[in-house]
């Protein structure tokens, strides 16, 4: 009997727990549905997409150079003892000879990412414009997982090329997608500006805690283990797109209008203004990763670990850069151009100081100033992109935002190839004056958006500026919905309001306009 009772309470004890875990799934399950609930857990999703990213992007700069430099040596002793196994050579000559071949493998290798991103992006952000922004997401993070496992085993420079490519593809489609669905979940605009903040402190924190966690790694455990704990993370945040989201069974794209083609954004001249001051205000930062290692030697005689650590206490200005702009476009809106400018200005004022510094501790202070100028130009800009969009185009950020990281390509690709030879054939002082000069001389040029800053949203900027008949149904809506709005209804959300189900909601406003104007929009 007491046998029974107690496999009768283990059976309701089991009972209670496998209902309390039921209970448990289907709140989880009614958070998931809840729209709120949803963008935070998609805006986790894409943070740490481009998080990975960017720590993928840095984490070689202290493990490549050792690793070629050790590949090389290992090749031309094998290839000298061949050759001549009875005499030693001339051993100075031909070691600068392999120095100066593996500083152009280097350079070469780092640039490889940024220039296929750069030449994939206007195909990827057509692409994802047609698709949605999930399914080109998931491509991004499986081709990122792809190239980290080729990193990891990788053992000569043409698989280690190959996967710093693959990388390049698989940015092209993450980054741009990921930042787009952060623009389109978040439609108001203090709202869209925390949420890129956000998602730009964790860019800010990938590149800068990336060299001393790959450093320290591959000192300790050896090349693999960097590689194969960020492999991981980029899994795990593949599978949980893949719950959350469920990009293959989500149709909800299918009634959603087609976007503005990238080259007419790229000849939109507002848009051309701000994927500009995004290339110059990253040209410090791009410039100098390759450089400023060199010339610390040189010049301060800095130890290899002031070398390791010199970008990371700049996190810190950049997250309160990041934090003082999402604050202050909270307040003013229409001042995002004047943030962006100051920010260009700050930059260009650092740049100038960073060849004036002898010591360690006094060359934090400017890169300190150029991350946090870096965030402020970033965090009031990326928002314009979707602002311009919306009052200009049509509300679907695909496109605009490859732009963006066209702009970020262009720099990262001449950073490692061209900063050396400024160096090289000018000087390290001439390359800081010229970056500096360029981004102060470049920021009068946001005053250009000051008028379309101050639109509202929720009219397109012929209606507002040029009075022009509509054309097209984008227009066409926007006209009627500014009749609505003008007899005294409410209008909905942003330039172009889509529910999950298509136009309905719009459906039912131009309904409302139909019955009350007549049939003058047939």
């Amino acid at each position: 009997m007491d046998g029974e009772g107690g496999s009768s309470g283990l059976a309701k004890s089991a009972a209670v727990k496998l209902s309390e875990m039921g209970e448990r799934t289907k709140q989880l399950g009614t958070a998931m549905r809840d729209p709120h609930q949803q963008r935070r857990i998609i805006l986790v999703i894409v943070c740490v997409a481009l998080l990975l990213d960017n720590m993928l992007y840095m984490v070689i700069v202290p493990i490549i150079p050792d690793y070629l430099a050790d590949l090389e040596s290992e090749q031309a002793e094998h290839v000298h003892v061949v050759m001549h196994p009875n005499t030693s050579g001339n051993s100075t000559s031909r070691d600068k000879s392999n120095k100066d071949n593996l500083d152009l493998q280097i350079g070469v290798l780092f640039a490889s990412k940024a220039i296929l991103q750069l030449l994939v992006n206007p195909l990827s952000g057509t692409f994802i414009d047609r698709v949605g922004y999930d399914i080109p997401l998931l491509i991004g993070l499986t081709v990122m997982f792809i190239s980290t496992c080729i990193f990891a085993f990788g053992e000569n420079y043409a698989t280690l090329f190959a996967a710093r490519s693959l990388q390049g593809l698989g940015s092209a489609f993450a980054d741009t997608s990921g930042i787009a669905m952060i623009a389109d979940k978040y439609t108001e605009e203090a709202e869209r500006s925390t949420a890129l903040g956000i998602a730009l402190a964790f860019i800010s924190f990938g590149s800068l805690v990336a060299p001393p966690f790959g450093g320290v790694l591959y000192e300790f455990a050896g090349k693999r283990v960097p590689f194969i704990v960020l492999a991981i993370i980029c899994l795990a945040d593949g599978f949980l797109l893949l719950t959350v989201i469920k990009p293959f069974s989500n149709r909800t794209r299918e009634n959603m209008p087609v976007g503005t083609p990238i080259y007419k954004l790229m000849i939109d001249p507002y848009i051309a203004v701000v994927a500009g001051a995004l290339t110059v205000a990253n040209i410090p930062l791009a410039f100098l990763e390759p450089t400023i290692a060199n010339w610390m030697e040189t010049t301060m005689h800095s130890s290899q670990w002031e070398m390791g650590l010199t970008w990371l206490p700049a996190f810190f200005p950049h997250v309160l850069g990041v934090y003082i702009t999402v604050k202050l476009a909270a307040k003013n809106p229409h001042l995002q151009w004047f943030y962006g400018a100051l920010g260009m200005v700050i930059i260009g004022a650092s740049s100038c100081t960073v060849p004036a510094c002898k010591t360690f501790g006094q060359l934090i202070a400017p890169l300190c100033g150029i991350c946090f100028g870096i965030a402020l130009v970033d965090t009031a800009l990326l928002p314009t992109l979707a602002f311009l969009v919306d009052v200009r185009h049509v509300s679907v950020y695909g496109s605009v935002y490859a732009i963006a990281d066209i702009s970020y390509s262009v720099a990262y690709a001449m950073g490692p190839i061209v900063a050396g030879q400024i160096v090289h054939t000018l000087g390290f002082v001439q390359l800081n004056l010229g970056m500096g000069l360029v981004n102060v001389l470049y920021a009068p040029a946001l005053l250009l958006l000051r008028t379309v800053c101050q639109m509202k949203p929720s009219y397109s900027e012929r209606d507002n500026l040029l009075d022009e008949a509509p054309q097209g149904l984008y227009d066409t809506i926007k006209m009627e919905e500014k009749r609505v709005k003008k007899k005294g209804y409410s209008s909905a959300g942003n330039c172009l309001s889509v529910d999950e189900n298509g136009f309905d909601a719009f459906s039912a406003q131009r309904s409302m306009s139909a019955e009350s104007s007549g049939p003058e929009y047939t």
